[in-house]
């Protein structure tokens, strides 16, 4: 049995959700945002709380509703606060800057490269060592986070790499002659 599914959901002020058969959608100050539930879950909506059941009492329907509770939890959270991810690039002459809608990355390579940055998602660049991705789908945040991180991984030796704000990285000792 799931406890995370027990557990209601409080929309803040602000935020409305509306359920309409197995489609939540959950309207909030930032945007927008919707889910289809599996067939095996309820959701409803009482006096400014969202709760999630299982329709029946096997484990696998507890299951589904402690993911679509905690779905639905990032869901209202990012319509009223949002989520944001921080990268840092390490290097020397590796550097991020934001023209438009596209990242533009100098990681070393022998072009720059140009990534394209899906709707729904901001990518911010406060200095040319920082990059700040903003969204309000925490899914979207962490994938578009993991792709640009994805371009240049830190390496173990110098720790020269894109990373995330805060990540520890493993050194290795520089083999000894």
């Amino acid at each position: 049995m799931s406890r995370v599914a027990k557990k209601p959901i409080n929309l803040p002020a602000g935020v409305t959700c509306e359920v309409v058969g197995q489609a939540v959608n959950i309207k909030g100050p930032k945007g927008t945002l919707s889910h289809v539930l599996h067939v095996d879950v309820t959701a409803a909506v009482e006096s400014g709380v969202l709760s999630v059941a299982p329709r029946g009492e096997h484990s696998g329907a507890w299951a589904q509703s402690g993911t679509a509770r905690a779905l639905l939890n990032n869901m209202v959270v990012g319509v009223d606060q949002g989520y944001n991810q921080k990268l840092e690039i390490v290097g020397v002459g590796y550097r991020a800057q934001v023209k438009g809608t596209v990242l533009s990355l100098t990681l070393g390579y022998s072009h720059p490269i140009e990534y394209a940055v899906p709707a729904g998602i901001t990518v911010e660049t406060p200095t040319q060592t920082e990059i700040w991705v903003r969204g309000i789908d925490k899914q979207q945040v962490g994938q578009v986070a993991a792709k640009i991180r994805a371009y240049r991984r830190p390496e173990p030796y110098k720790g020269k790499g894109v990373k995330y704000a805060g990540e520890q990285i493993l050194r290795k000792e520089a083999k000894k002659t």
